[in-house]
């Protein structure tokens, strides 16, 4: 069960107070370059990110905020450090919502000017904490980084905005660690109801990186925590959403083909690898909710993989498909693809999804 936090609303976007995990992305184009941000935030749209973070250094990058809502139909989240003007002038701009760290922008009165400038604007604050910048006296108090120090330094920072009638807020708590990111997390969830954007930092590359965060991520998503999260990868950015609804999917909270496969082994008599490839890369076009699997050979068929809603397994030169757990026809190798889209594209299009109906068959294909 998801825990019950506060909603807020980033654009026209709910986070938190029960709504869908949203995944989110970081422009990492020049910010001087409005064209190449632009371009990069059109096809992190079109790959499905649906939170867009900048970061604005600077007077100079404040152009990017208009330029960027031109083009897509995404919130925009203003990154901010250490210059509260830059906060300010970026709600005038239009941005969404402002991630600061309100110990960094220089005292209480600047602070009290920020919360007063969003709160009229409508527009939330995301405190982000962070275990390689926490305060020097949270750090001598718990000895270092660890999840206590960071969650103190959250509700501190939290305290700053609320003394001044700001409640619009969401967390985020982040160590390169991603035990202690997992720790922080859950320590925090326990004491406050404010929404948790949710990722393990500086998490390396798309191989490490990914890896790192699906089980940090995926950690606590499997405890009800996190509203919406951010893969940060070393990489393009669209591969941190592709990453983030893959895990968003893994653990339940996202719909779509869910292709499962068997390890190959001696018995397999077809191309696994390759085959599995290809029906996962034609099942991320469909747009629906199917499991279907791909297995080696008649051991992992049919009986093994009943709870797919239909699936292949492999023969000499030939797959059998099966829906159900039951077998509805044999085909060619080289038809086996073709066939498994088609059957899939059916199941989807007359809603047979598990309920276990099985598909009418043209009469050619009939054994």
């Amino acid at each position: 069960m998801r825990k019950n936090t506060r909603k807020i609303m980033v654009g026209g976007l709910a986070v938190g107070g029960g709504a869908p995990v949203s995944v989110q992305s970081m422009l990492c184009a020049p910010p001087g370059d409005i064209p190449a941000n632009t371009v990069q935030a059109a096809a992190l749209e079109a790959a499905g990110c649906q939170v867009l973070r900048v970061a604005i250094p600077d007077r100079t990058s404040i152009p990017l905020i208009p330029a960027i809502k031109r083009a897509v139909n995404i919130p925009l989240v203003a990154d901010i450090h250490f210059d509260y003007k830059l906060a300010l002038e970026s709600v005038a701009a239009g941005v969404d919502k402002i991630r600061i760290n309100p110990g960094n922008i220089g005292g209480e009165d600047r602070v009290a000017q920020v919360a007063r400038a969003c709160r009229e604007k409508g527009i939330p604050i995301r405190v982000g904490v962070n275990a390689g910048s926490l305060e020097k006296e949270a750090l001598a108090r718990h000895g270092g980084p660890t999840p206590a120090a960071m969650v103190e330094s959250a509700l501190n920072q939290i305290g700053m905005l609320e003394r001044h009638d700001f409640y619009e807020i969401a967390v985020s708590l982040k160590s390169s660690d991603v035990a202690g990111t997992v720790a922080a997390c859950r320590l925090f969830a326990e004491v406050s109801d404010y929404p948790q954007h949710i990722g393990v930092t500086e998490s390396g590359t798309e191989r490490m990186g990914t890896i790192k965060s699906a089980i940090g991520i995926g950690s606590l998503l499997l405890d009800g925590i996190g509203d919406t999260i951010r893969v940060s990868l070393t990489a393009d950015p669209v591969a941190e959403v592709k990453a983030g609804i893959d895990i968003l999917r893994a653990v339940g909270l996202r719909g779509g083909v869910n292709v499962i496969s068997c390890p190959t082994c001696g018995r397999c008599k077809i191309d696994l690898i390759a085959l599995t490839q290809s029906v996962e890369s034609a099942m991320s076009e469909l747009a629906g909710d199917l499991t279907v699997a791909v297995m080696g050979c008649a051991v992992n068929g049919p009986g093994e993989a009943a709870h797919a809603d239909i699936g292949v397994a492999g023969g000499d030169g030939e797959g059998l498909l099966f829906a159900g757990g039951k077998v509805i026809e044999k085909v060619p190798q080289n038809e086996i693809l073709p066939r498994l889209v088609t059957l899939a594209k059916e199941m989807i299009a007359k809603n047979l999804v598990h309920k276990r109906e099985m598909p009418a068959l043209s009469p050619d294909k009939e054994n």
